[in-house]
């Protein structure tokens, strides 16, 4: 339904720190996608686009609020992918879900939101699948590298004839980030307090499989905990010594990864059990410090964390990082980070893969949703045929898997030998 379209690709919230980050990546990307900025204010649009140089000097720009539903609706009608920036989408994000949807438009995200995923899972998943939409969640740092390293370690081992991936987990290796930016910080109450909400909310975000299409459909694998402090000869050999922890994105990426392997029709294996935690270092204290920051993590997402949900917006608002700040440039460029992904197969097979980039999170950011979008725009002759409210790995896995190494993202699956 988008094949006539004014734009390939609409930014939208090209005005906040993140949107700024991916129209600069646009503007430089080379690509011949025609490409519009949106935002609620005009002026500040205007002030972004001049920092971009000759070649996004005649991108148009649109004016569009998430207050007025219908400024939404008329700018996903003229895009073929709307890439939004606008966070907390708990907040924010639904009324552009419900336009792309409505339209037939192609979407993606930054969110790392549960009640947000779900809400549109819920509401959205059969429109999109009706129009043709491809709603695509968390396609920034949350969560291409935990999707797409899963999608190529199963596209390995399916290569190889392993088996199917078993005990899946995902090491954050090494991480440099400087400071979160203040749409980071708001996101990330938003999903702290949800947490901590009623008890019917908690039960549902604590269910492992909280954004699967089909719950009755899921294997029942026993307690998947979101925070897991383990040794690191636990998780591979090479690892020995190391102290594992737990990641603070662990109770979504753990999600999306596994709603990633329900859409494909459980093709990553019915014994597929997957799990995110973060490398302390090789020392002594690195035990000590996993099981303490495992225990805090666990006790911030728990119903415990009650008096979160009690204060006020505007307190918060007052003592936290401004929407729209962030790391500087000089920053963000000294950031790195390395996701290594292991997995043992039902055949016995130990397998690990790579995702690297050597840039911070925000930089690497702006990369993985500028890409994303290209994909959506560009290659959709090579796109999965799977429609609604999808996940990166199983709208566009194959597509990222040939973009992402050539915009310099480091990535490679390969299988463990057994030492001699």
């Amino acid at each position: 339904m988008t094949a006539e379209r004014e734009f390939d690709i609409v930014l939208y919230g090209a005005s906040g720190f993140s949107g700024a980050l991916t129209a600069q990546y646009l503007a430089h990307a080379g690509s011949r996608a025609r490409i519009a900025l949106a935002g609620r204010c005009g002026d500040r649009l205007l002030g972004v686009r001049q920092q971009l140089g000759p070649t996004a000097q005649d991108w148009p720009l649109i004016v569009a609020d998430a207050s007025r539903p219908s400024t939404l609706a008329a700018m996903a009608a003229r895009a073929r992918v709307v890439l939004t920036t606008v966070g907390p989408y708990t907040r924010y994000g639904l009324p552009l879900v419900a336009a792309c949807a409505a339209a037939g438009t192609d979407y993606a995200d930054l969110t790392g939101e549960l009640v947000f995923g779900r809400a549109s899972i819920d509401h959205y998943h059969q429109w999109a699948v009706d129009t043709g939409a491809r709603i695509v969640l968390s396609c920034g740092f949350d969560s291409i590298p935990s999707d797409l390293n899963v999608y190529q370690l199963h596209r390995q081992v399916v290569e190889d004839g392993a088996g199917e991936l078993g005990r899946t987990t995902m090491v954050l290796r090494s991480f440099r980030q400087s400071a979160a930016s203040g749409g980071t910080i708001a996101s990330l109450l938003e999903a702290m307090r949800s947490a901590s909400a009623d008890a019917q909310t908690h039960r549902i975000l604590n269910d492992p499989y909280t954004l699967t299409t089909d719950r009755a459909s899921e294997p029942e694998l026993g307690p998947q905990p979101d925070f897991q402090r383990r040794r690191g000869r636990e998780v591979a050999p090479d690892l020995a010594g190391f102290g594992i922890g737990g990641f603070v994105m662990a109770p979504y990426n753990t999600r999306i990864v596994r709603r990633s392997n329900a859409l494909q029709g459980w093709s990553y294996g019915r014994q597929f059990r997957y799990s995110e935690t973060m490398s302390l270092g090789k020392s002594l204290a690195a035990p000590i410090t996993a099981a303490a920051m495992t225990g805090a993590l666990a006790f911030g997402f728990s119903l415990g964390n009650k008096h979160l949900r009690r204060l006020p917006r505007s307190v918060v608002g007052r003592i936290m990082p401004k929407p729209g700040s962030g790391p500087s440039d000089a920053a963000r460029r000294r950031g790195h980070y390395t996701v290594e992904t292991y997995t043992t197969t039902t055949a016995g097979a130990r397998y690990v893969a790579t995702f690297a980039q050597n840039c911070d999170a925000y930089q690497g950011t702006s990369m993985l949703l500028g890409e994303s979008g290209l994909a959506l725009a560009l290659d959709r002759d090579r796109l999965s045929p799977l429609r609604g409210v999808l996940t990166p790995a199983a709208a566009m896995g194959d597509v990222l898997l040939a973009r992402l190494p050539a915009a310099g993202v480091s990535m490679a699956a390969e299988r463990i030998r057994a030492r001699q």
